[in-house]
């Protein structure tokens, strides 16, 4: 079976997960090279500053060590030291709004095409990946998760490569003045950093539980929102309230261990940072009362204890986005490590398949038919629901599908359509292995009309087209063949009527008129109705079916209807039951056997 979203993988290392970004990386590559080349100004800016400080101190009280300072009046050394300081602090305003406006500007691109990337590859999985995964965990993932993520790189990444590059600069700086109190910060910094990571550790475990938490709160606002009517009708309000109550406690309670863990690095930081101070004053005043050691270095190191400790803070912040976002990037490999089970066949192999000899409609083979030999289906390893079937609807055949609720009858016209994969055993359609054509051309070779014709928020001419390219004239002759354009005629706008999403301002039998012109527009070679009729009231089914019968003319057809009195005329009926045929002949002929068919039959004309 394919591995699903709640099968357990293989767990990714950080940095594993992280080089899963570098190619939507490098698609930005001008931007972030900016963005980088501009870290160096305003990691040395920062790094002069305390120096520039202490100077003035040292110069006031005439300690200063530095020539050309001393061989200047004070006032005017405290005036260039001043222009020095106001230059430093220009170029960080200056160069940290651009730098942050480009890593805002990468982190969005980023997010942008991994979010594209996503859902072409969410849409391309099998119809069996949706019966397993709730619509809720996947919209939390298209969403927040892929939010979170651009952060490992806009906040995250580059952040850290400009705290990294501000704490080597100063740590040099520091050095260079005086390596006694360089080396108690730097002794300082060791435990302080092991333990930041340890703290990042967990909150990295609270955060990813705390996602999951989210998916099932948004799962559970997703299916109780779809079915606001029975939740209405059946008055499952407050039971579906508590529900969700305990839902949303479960994720405050995960949020709260990620608050938890944040807090205690901040507060740990906070802590370690006055130490580093009440150190530095510590052993700065003992050198200095040795005199080896003047008060403006002093008061530069006082200053490089705040600035050595806020690379770190700030470390820790970006190391919390990370921790989120490589979380998200996790749940979204999972999600792009998901197999798509159906697919195209290879380049060479699809040009081998478009042979004129081959060709689906080709003068060389017959038009329409429909092979099934020994095909089973399984959703779940040993459990089949349909059970070596061996059939063949010859062109231009109108064959019915017939059975109790659940004997497979829709199984068979998704295996057909292939949005699921045989188990075992072949399809054929025109002699060729649906498995051996492109999706496109076999789903434009079949028209399907559901018994729920599902719309598209937007108008009415793009409802019927999906996004094909056919002229206004062409939508409007196949809505006239099916009788329908006289409902469209009266609609507000007609075809450029806007329609909400899944068609709410219209109703269900309006929307499976749309299905109908949705089909003919196409001219299929092979039709598949699912109770197609069954949402038109009596005269509007009259005006469709006579339309039906003109489009089913020369077509290959399969029928599902569970009204048996309507599909009396059909060539052939194939009678299911548990997965496996177990009837075939016309409506006469399974009259005149007495089986399950008839059985039915006469079960509905008695209840009628």
């Amino acid at each position: 079976m394919t591995p699903s979203l709640a099968t357990p993988r293989p767990k990714e290392s950080d940095w594993r997960l992280f080089l899963r970004l570098v190619p939507y990386a490098r698609k930005s590559g001008r931007l972030l090279a900016i963005s980088l080349v501009l870290l160096v100004p305003l990691a040395f800016a920062g790094a002069i500053q305390p120096i520039l400080v202490g100077e003035a101190v040292s110069l006031i009280r005439r300690e200063s060590t530095v020539s050309w300072l001393m061989d200047r009046p004070l006032q005017q050394g405290l005036n260039l030291l001043s222009l020095l300081l106001a230059a430093t602090i220009g170029v960080r305003l200056a160069f940290r709004g651009v730098q942050g406006y480009l890593v805002q500007e990468v982190g969005q691109q980023i997010t942008a095409a991994i979010r594209n990337d996503l859902f072409d590859h969410v849409t391309a999985l099998a119809v069996r990946f949706y019966d397993r995964t709730p619509v809720g965990k996947l919209i939390t993932r298209l969403t927040s998760d892929v939010e979170a993520l651009g952060d490992v790189f806009s906040t995250g990444a580059i952040g850290i490569v400009s705290d990294i590059l501000s704490l080597l600069i100063v740590t040099v700086a520091m050095f260079s003045l005086q390596w006694k109190l360089a080396s108690l910060l730097v002794l300082i910094l060791v435990p302080v950093t092991g333990l930041i990571l340890y703290l990042q550790h967990q909150y990295r475990k609270a955060n990813y539980k705390a996602r999951e938490e989210l998916s099932q709160l948004n799962s559970a606002l997703q299916e109780n929102i779809l079915g606001i009517g029975v939740v209405q009708i059946f008055r499952r309000e407050r039971f579906n309230s508590e529900q969700f109550r305990r839902t949303n406690y479960r994720y405050m309670g995960a949020v709260d261990k990620t608050i938890f863990h944040d807090s205690a690095i901040s507060a740990t930081l906070e802590w370690i940072s006055l130490v580093a101070i009440a150190g530095v004053l510590w052993l700065g005043g003992w050198l200095v009362e040795g005199q080896s050691l003047n008060l403006g270095t002093l008061t530069s190191f006082i200053l490089f204890s705040q600035r050595v400790f806020d690379p770190l803070r700030q470390l820790a912040e970006k190391f919390t986005a990370i921790q989120s976002g490589l979380t998200a990037v996790e749940r979204i490999a999972d999600l792009l490590n998901e197999p798509i089970e159906i697919q195209d066949p290879h380049q060479h192999q699809a040009q081998t398949l478009a042979a004129p000899t081959l060709t689906l409609g080709s003068p060389h083979t017959p038009s329409g038919e429909i092979c099934f030999k020994q095909v089973s289906l399984a959703y779940k390893p040993g459990e089949y629901v349909l059970h070596d079937l061996n059939f063949t609807i010859h062109p231009g055949e109108k064959v019915a599908l017939v059975g109790p609720t659940g004997a497979g009858k829709s199984s068979i016209i998704r295996l057909l359509c292939r949005l699921y994969e045989a188990t075992e055993g072949q399809i054929l359609i025109d002699g060729l292995n649906v498995r051996d054509l492109a999706q496109g051309d076999l789903r434009r070779y079949l028209g399907v009309i559901l018994q729920d014709g599902f719309l598209f928020a937007g108008d009415v001419k793009g409802n019927i087209a999906l996004g094909e390219s056919y002229s206004l004239d062409q939508i409007r002759a196949a809505a006239a063949s099916m009788n329908v354009d006289q409902f469209i005629d009266q609609l507000p706008q007609a075809y450029d009527t806007e329609l909400r999403q899944r068609g709410t301002n219209l109703s269900v039998g309006e929307k499976q008129l749309l299905a109908f012109a949705r089909v003919a527009v196409r001219d299929p070679k092979i039709l598949v109705l699912d109770e197609a009729t069954a949402n038109l009231d009596v005269g509007t089914e009259s005006l469709v079916q006579k339309a039906l019968d003109r489009l089913l003319v020369n077509r290959t057809a399969i029928i599902i209807a569970h009204r048996l009195s309507t599909i009396r005329n059909v060539d052939r009926i194939l009678v299911l039951k548990q997965g496996r045929l177990v009837e075939s002949g016309s409506h006469s002929q399974l009259l005149a056997q007495g089986g399950l068919y008839a059985s039915l039959y006469q079960l509905q004309m008695l209840g009628q």
